[in-house]
C-alpha cells in the first residue's frame, strides 16, 4: 500500500471499505492507516475513523471501539503472551474503568485508553496474582506461596512486556 503522498483514489476507497467491514484487525495496521489518513487530512478519510459510536460516552474512533470490543485486542495480546495468556478479566476491568473515568474523554482512541488504563492503574500485578492463585492452574494440588509468587511473576513479566509493546504503537499519546 502506498503512503499518504502517493495514495490513489481507489486505494483510499479500498481502505475505507476495509475499515467499515472490519477487515483490518491489528493495532499495527490500524495505526498505519490512521497515520496515512491524518497526513492526508481529507474529511472523506477521517470520517470512517472518527464517527462517534452510539455511546453516551465521549466520541471514540469507531474502528478502535470495534477492535477492542470484538476481542481483536485480546487476541493480539494473547499472541504476544503465548506462555502465560493475557487475562480477559483484566481487559474487561480496564474497559470498565475507561467507561467510568471522567478523564477518559481526553482521547478519542478507545484502544489506547484501555491499554493506558491497564498501565496507569497498575492492573497487571493484581490480576496476575489472581490468575496464579487459581486452583485450576495447579491441577487442584496444594501449592506453596513461593510457587504462586513464581507463577505470578511470570504472568507479570509476560503481560507487562506485551502491554509495553502495544503502547509503543503510539509515539505520542493520542490526547486532546
Amino acid at each position: 500500500m502506498a503512503d499518504a503522498s502517493t495514495l490513489t483514489e481507489a486505494q483510499k476507497q479500498a481502505l475505507i471499505v476495509a475499515l467499515n467491514e472490519h477487515r483490518i484487525n491489528t493495532v499495527g495496521e490500524l495505526r498505519r492507516i490512521e497515520r496515512i489518513f491524518a497526513a492526508i487530512g481529507s474529511p472523506d478519510l477521517t470520517q470512517p475513523m472518527t464517527t462517534a459510536c452510539k455511546s453516551s460516552h465521549a466520541k471514540r474512533y469507531r474502528v478502535w471501539m470495534y477492535y477492542v470490543t470484538s476481542n481483536s485486542l485480546l487476541t493480539e495480546l494473547r499472541r504476544l503472551t503465548p506462555d502465560y495468556p493475557f487475562s480477559s478479566e483484566l481487559l474487561t476491568e480496564a474497559r470498565s474503568r475507561v467507561h467510568t473515568d471522567p478523564s477518559s474523554n481526553r482521547s478519542w482512541n478507545y484502544c489506547w485508553l484501555t491499554l493506558a488504563k491497564i498501565h496507569t492503574d497498575n492492573l497487571i500485578p493484581s490480576f496476575a496474582t489472581a490468575q496464579a492463585s487459581r486452583s485450576e492452574m495447579w491441577g487442584g494440588r496444594k501449592v506453596r506461596a513461593e510457587e504462586v509468587k513464581q507463577l505470578r511473576d511470570a504472568f507479570v513479566d509476560e503481560w507487562t512486556t506485551a502491554l509495553r509493546g502495544m503502547l509503543r504503537y503510539w509515539e505520542t499519546a493520542p490526547i486532546r
